[in-house]
């Protein structure tokens, strides 16, 4: 019996985005973890003490990308002034948390 087919290779990456503005106490947070569950990717969505919102996206590469430019986009609750992010190892965490 063949060995079945290979399925295409899946650029997985991690990308850490730091979110300000209002982002707190609006929802944020959730929004987020239900934008990047609806792309089955994995992560967290975390307020930090500087008003700030720590988002971990680990994934396809286009599903992080996507989700990273709704970060900012017109759905998103709150008023996001400004997103910074850098790629990071993947770390192969499972599920998406918010903290």
């Amino acid at each position: 019996m063949p060995a079945p087919a290979a399925g295409p290779s899946v650029n997985v990456v991690r990308v850490v985005a730091l979110v300000s503005g209002r982002v707190q106490g609006v929802g944020y947070r959730w929004f987020v973890r239900q934008t990047a569950t609806a792309r089955g990717l994995a992560g967290s969505a975390t307020n930090l003490p500087d008003g700030r919102v720590e988002v971990v996206l680990e994934g396809p590469a286009d599903d992080v990308a996507a989700v990273l430019a709704g970060l900012s986009g017109p759905d998103a609750p709150g008023r996001v002034e400004d997103v910074q992010h850098r790629e990071d190892v993947v770390q192969g965490v499972p599920g998406f948390t918010v903290g």
